[in-house]
């Protein structure tokens, strides 16, 4: 898996590009590069020192992101299930 402080210097490194790219964008006269996607390049940088035949085996950094937004739904969810259910079960006061 990839170490926190490479994601949390990846994050860094794609807000300061998007950053910089955006007011040297508004000063240029020619039309505007398209928008920078951090979790793009997050899922480029996971990849860039892995040799191109293993490249397809290693998970991208957005579909683990996905998964974790599926997973707090799940618990939101849950979340509304026990509270629902407390009082009924006596596990809170009412």
């Amino acid at each position: 898996m990839i170490s926190t402080r490479r994601i949390a210097a990846a994050v860094g490194l794609a807000v300061g590009v998007t950053g910089l790219a955006a007011p040297m964008a508004s000063a240029a006269v020619a039309p505007a590069p398209k928008p920078l996607n951090p979790i793009a390049e997050l899922d480029n940088l996971a990849v860039s020192e892995i040799p191109t035949q293993y490249q397809a085996a290693v998970p991208k950094v957005s579909t683990q992101l996905a998964g974790l937004n599926r997973l707090n739904s799940g618990l939101d969810e849950l979340h509304q299930l026990t509270d629902l259910a407390a009082p009924v079960t006596g596990l809170l006061d009412a």
